[in-house]
């Protein structure tokens, strides 16, 4: 797995990680705004529930090409099973944008896949404590 100078402020040291090959391509139109943007939606939409967010997401590096999602409660992350679960729940969460919902790509597509058309290289999901596991995007 890469190093960055985010392990051990953002998270932990990863503890486990995988590579992906996306099924998708980056958008031409993708770009450092575009990633900071889609994370600023996502937050909102968090901040805007009737209950305190589960986990908080960041984009950090020069390009904001590294996507960080931390649990935010000592129950949450803290297994490859509960972050893969994680990243399942956020697919059916992308699967309602609007860059999927009028395309046969829900279908097919993941969260992963939607985290390459937007430009991310690196996921790192973590509980914010012991446990991170990083996914490389190819």
């Amino acid at each position: 797995m890469p190093t960055d100078r985010h392990v051990g402020y953002y998270y932990p040291a990863p503890t486990s990680g995988e590579t992906y090959v996306a099924r998708s391509r980056v958008l031409d139109d993708s770009n450092r705004a575009r990633r900071i943007g889609f994370v600023t939606v996502l937050t909102n939409q968090m901040l805007q529930a009737p209950y305190p967010p589960q986990f908080a997401i960041y984009a950090k590096g020069a390009e904001a090409e590294k996507l960080i999602i931390v649990g935010l409660n000592d129950n949450g992350f803290n297994s490859i099973y509960r972050a893969r679960a994680l990243l399942a729940m956020l697919t059916a969460q992308a699967r309602v944008t609007l860059l999927f919902r009028d395309t046969d790509l829900a279908e097919v597509f993941t969260f992963l896949d939607l985290a390459k058309l937007l430009g991310f290289q690196l996921i790192t999901v973590s509980d914010g404590r012991e446990f991170a596991h990083q996914i490389v995007i190819e």
